[in-house]
């Protein structure tokens, strides 16, 4: 029984045949997969064997399975940190403008406190 799921286009459509974009893109992601140690060198080469081989689309199910998920989203601009790999520590971010905030509500308040004790008093 396959991990993929019945909506997997090798699932769902496996006599379609295998486009030249289809090869590329498993291509990139077996390259991807072996170059972060997910694959061995033994089933990277089997795995690129059968892609240039299959002619349908099911024929491919035994190269896509157990690959990492495809990343189908884009991380916000916020979690990205522009350097380094998750785990890593980088440097710290500078607080002045964290402090520039801050200081400015708290002069904020200040001045209506001011202005309700003028406005009490008066």
């Amino acid at each position: 029984m396959s991990e993929l799921p019945i909506s997997s286009p090798y699932r769902s459509k496996p006599d379609e045949p295998v486009s030249d974009d289809e090869r590329d893109r498993l291509s990139r992601r077996l390259n991807e997969a072996f170059t972060a140690g997910t694959l061995s060198q033994d089933d990277y080469r089997e795995r690129l064997d059968r892609l240039f081989a299959a002619q349908r689309l099911g024929e491919l199910v035994p190269v896509v399975e157990g690959l990492p998920p495809l990343q189908t989203y884009q991380s916000p601009a916020i979690v990205e940190t522009g350097s380094g790999r998750p785990g890593e520590l980088v440097e710290a971010r500078s607080g002045n403008r964290l402090a520039l905030v801050a200081g400015g509500a708290v002069v904020g308040v200040v001045v209506i406190l001011l202005i309700v004790l003028l406005v009490v008093l008066l």
